[in-house]
């Protein structure tokens, strides 16, 4: 068998070109033509189609349309039959915009229609990630998170099916990748390899297979040609942002495809992911080790391993939101949720080396393996943490300003969260709504200093009311994120796929999981305060905060006894 040699992820020289700003005189680009071209474009926007009409409507669009130089990407030069070839385009999303804008006349019925209008446009979102798959479906993957933005519809209608319904690959197109990847085919490979593949994510599909010594695998394989095809996908979506950027000033997104181009090169290496699967585990064992045994990920097998073809130990363990599959192996969900939330409370606040994608698919449970403790019948559970394609590492200033703002949020420290809120990026103006955004909370929840402040209790009501101030302050809400770095909106991304699992397993956030984020953002601060080298003083003062920090948090665990007789009746 062919060694497995090492690949690296490079973009096409010629699709690295910055659009020419000069050539910025179009129809479009002046108000009183816009009307002109206006049932054209709502005309074509409704329809999802591959032809070359399209196409050639995306060169014209790109050499014309006055976008800023930050969309450097393959358009204008780029042949025509390479779009064809290598990517599917579509006026979906113009339409989207366009279904908004005049799909909502001022009546009695408007809500109806509102509601009518987010659905249909949905669900066209949702048929253009299914026909073009790859990077589409990622995008709809973080379109789902985007509770704290985007309208219900795309919110319920991306959730139930991204993580559900992802394309799959024939084992034709498997066994051509294992032909240009290893030399040889899955079934010489492998003493046994399962054609059927046991699941499909946007990026790949895994199958489950034996190799010649006995070991059961499950073999990550890469979709055959998304490595071409992501570079146009991605120029595509970046002309559709910036198009709805411009016709909508408020509708400013280019920071996700900015992050979109920044990740899918790492995401689509997988050797790249083994490497952040092993740091990781090496982490927690090195960095907390008090939980370094509850965490697991499964072993690299390297030499049957190359860029597009990924063989790991196989896993027989429950999805972390399976709550049913949870309790028939005797462990409890109120315990997965604070699992879950110990270890990615460390992940950020100590390792500064994040799991950016911890939706419920990458995520599994199992028993502690020879655990011996038992509570009444009851096991305690092991995460086993999957798929590390997408990592983002956090420089030490940015992991303990955004620690010291968890601190500061959990104390309800209004000065704290202003300081920390300015520091990561959000601005004098805009720190109460970082903090909601965070939190999901009213300011005035925010700043209130009970113990519970900021437990959300999954009902309607905080659902109604989130949705109520996501709409009254879009425009600031997309200029706050426009304004945060990278780094942060990967831990916004982040915060929202916990609070979904969390909602799964225990109907909202638990008061467990704000005394875990406390003590370990708590610990993460002092931690560098004491590195500093001080005089006497200094280190005193440092050594009176802990103390009170432990009164605190001694006052929450407190506070949480008291609330535990409930949260056992009630799960």
């Amino acid at each position: 068998m062919a060694a497995a040699a090492s690949h690296h992820l490079v973009w096409p020289e010629q699709y690295s070109i910055t659009v020419d700003e000069s050539d910025s005189a179009s129809t479009l680009g002046k108000p009183r033509e816009f009307a002109k071209a206006k049932p054209f474009l709502i005309a074509r926007a409704s329809e999802v189609t591959t032809s070359d009409t399209c196409v050639k409507y995306l060169h014209w669009a790109a050499k014309k349309l006055p976008f800023s130089s930050r969309m450097t990407a393959a358009v204008a030069p780029v042949p025509l039959s390479t779009w064809n070839e290598a990517s599917t385009f579509n006026f979906t999303n113009l339409g989207l915009g366009f279904n908004h804008l005049f799909s909502w006349p001022d009546s009695p019925a408007w809500l109806s229609a509102k509601h009518d209008a987010h659905l249909r446009s949905a669900n066209r979102l949702q048929e253009l990630c299914f026909r073009n798959g790859g990077i589409y479906i990622k995008l709809g993957q973080h379109i789902a998170q985007l509770e704290y933005v985007l309208p219900q519809e795309y919110v319920q209608t991306m959730r139930e099916s991204m993580l559900k319904r992802c394309p799959v690959s024939s084992y034709e197109e498997v066994r051509g990748v294992f032909k240009k990847e290893i030399g040889e085919l899955p079934e010489t490979v492998f003493a046994e390899f399962d054609p059927v593949p046991i699941a499909s994510a946007s990026l790949a599909q895994v199958h489950a297979a034996t190799t010649h010594d006995g070991k059961k695998v499950a073999v990550k394989v890469q979709h055959d040609h998304l490595l071409d095809t992501s570079v146009i996908d991605i120029a595509t979506v970046d002309l559709v942002v910036n198009a709805l950027n411009y016709i909508f000033p408020t509708f400013d997104y280019r920071w996700l495809v900015d992050e979109i181009r920044e990740s899918a090169p790492k995401e689509l290496d997988f050797l790249c992911e083994a490497q952040n699967s092993e740091r990781c585990l090496v982490n927690f064992r090195k960095l907390s080790p008090h939980i370094a045994n509850s965490i697991y990920t499964p072993k690299v097998y390297w030499n049957l391993s190359t860029s597009r073809i990924l063989t790991m130990e196989y896993i027989d363990a429950k999805e972390v939101t399976d709550v049913k599959g949870i309790k028939d192996l005797g462990i409890r969900p109120v315990d997965v949720s604070n699992l879950v939330n110990k270890a990615f409370a460390e992940m950020i606040f100590k390792h500064g080396f994040v799991h950016c994608d911890p939706h419920a698919a990458n995520m599994m449970i199992r028993p502690l393996p020879q655990d011996s403790k038992k509570w009444f019948g009851l096991k305690r559970p092991q995460l086993v943490l999957l798929d590390h394609g997408l990592y983002k590492e956090l420089d030490h200033a940015t992991r303990i300003n955004y620690a010291s703002l968890w601190k500061a949020l959990v104390r309800a420290d209004q000065n704290g969260i202003k300081e920390y809120s300015i520091k990561l990026g959000a601005g004098e103006d805009l720190h109460a709504l970082f903090a909601g955004v965070l939190t999901m909370r009213p300011w005035e929840r925010v700043i209130d200093p009970s113990f519970g402040h900021l437990v959300l209790d999954g009902n309607n009501t905080d659902h109604s009311e989130m949705q109520m101030y996501a709409n009254l302050y879009f425009p600031q809400i997309s200029e706050l994120l426009r304004r945060l770095p990278n780094v942060i909106l990967l831990m916004l991304k982040t915060n929202d796929c916990l609070r979904a699992v969390n909602h799964a397993l225990v109907g909202g956030s638990t008061p467990e999981s704000f005394e875990i984020i406390a003590r370990a953002s708590s610990e993460a601060v002092f931690e560098a305060k004491r590195m500093e080298k001080r005089f006497f003083l200094y280190r005193f003062i440092i050594w009176l905060e802990e103390l009170l920090n432990e009164l605190h948090l001694f006052g929450m665990k407190l506070w949480l006894h008291y609330q535990q007789p409930r949260r056992i009746l009630a799960g």
